[in-house]
């Protein structure tokens, strides 16, 4: 067990959730922490994901310090336990879309193609959409989350994973957005995580 594993998985068990145990065996059966966090964006290697996910959990629980600091009565509605386990599993959903592909092409510093070692994407294993597919394999895994655990989770990639053309779908954005604190914390660590703390 790597450094990153052995922290994500002594924080998981921290919150005393149940169902964790079970949670913490698929995380391991499904490749979570083998598998990259992105296919040719941050953490584009093994272990990515695992490093990303502890990347927006420890800048999540500093964003929640702060908004505590500045407004106390949304306390109740970040506990620790919601920050953790959304942060740390928002992303489950990518453990088992990456393969490796060795027949990649790109082009060098000097124009020139060459072959390289990378990821491609697939689909192939529930394909239900991002969020959605992280909030089902968590509940199938028997782990029991909160409404806004759930909210936070599903709708973490905000916009991005919105197809604008459902009335529908904006509604529900827009309404968890409003309601549900967590939400906004997940998604800020996320996006402060990948485009900050994860560029060279």
């Amino acid at each position: 067990m790597n450094e990153k594993e052995d922290l994500i998985c002594r924080l998981l068990r921290s919150t005393e959730r149940e169902g964790m145990e079970r949670v913490i065996e698929q995380l391991h059966e499904v490749g979570f922490f083998e598998a990259p966090a992105s296919a040719g964006h941050h953490l584009n290697s093994a272990g990515g994901l695992a490093i990303h996910s502890y990347n927006v959990c420890q800048t999540a629980m500093r964003l929640r310090e702060v908004m505590i600091a500045l407004k106390p009565e949304v306390e109740p509605r970040l506990q620790r336990n919601s920050i953790i386990i959304a942060a740390l599993l928002h992303d489950v959903c990518k453990s088992d879309i990456y393969r490796l592909n060795d027949k990649k092409f790109r082009k060098d510093a000097k124009g020139f193609w060459e072959n390289y070692t990378g990821y491609d994407i697939v689909y192939d294993k529930l394909p239900v959409g991002h969020g959605e597919k992280s909030v089902i394999m968590l509940l199938r895994w028997g782990l029991e989350l909160s409404e806004d655990e759930i909210l936070a989770i599903r709708w973490h990639m905000h916009a991005w994973d919105l197809p604008f053309q459902s009335y529908e779908l904006k509604s529900s954005l827009s309404v968890a957005t409003e309601n549900c604190p967590l939400l906004s914390i997940i998604k800020a660590a996320d996006d402060l995580s990948a485009h900050i703390l994860e560029t060279a």
